[in-house]
């Protein structure tokens, strides 16, 4: 029994390390130019980045986004990213205007999120 316990422990340590309640969410359409450039310039080294370890990259279409997205409002132009966590937004990046513009105010959402607590979902 006790060594039951402990495996369970263990497996429930290494789950909540690994478990991501944070992301970023990009709102895109097919053909969009910004967004291409998004993925040209941002996309191969998002996911290497501090920001991209703590809010992983979630792409969805504008036109259709899923259940669990359909309460955010005022999504009109693509692409539009999203900070959302547990369903709520904590920050929004409409456009791209380039590297520098997307780092910037990326930025400014990752640093608001510090120092507040993680919420489990």
């Amino acid at each position: 029994m006790t060594r039951l316990l402990a495996v369970l422990a263990a497996v429930l340590a290494l789950g909540a390390g690994t478990a991501r309640a944070a992301e970023l969410v990009m709102f895109e359409t097919d053909g969009c130019p910004f967004c291409v450039r998004w993925h040209r310039e941002i996309g191969p080294v998002y996911s290497k980045t501090e920001e991209g370890r703590l809010l992983p990259l979630r792409r969805v279409s504008l036109r259709s986004p899923p259940p669990d997205l359909k309460r955010l409002k005022n999504l009109r132009y693509a692409p539009t990213f999203v900070v959302v966590e547990c369903g709520r937004e904590l920050g929004r990046i409409l456009g791209y205007g380039g590297d520098e513009f997307f780092w910037g105010e990326l930025s400014t959402i990752v640093q608001s999120m510090k120092g507040r607590p993680r919420r489990a979902c």
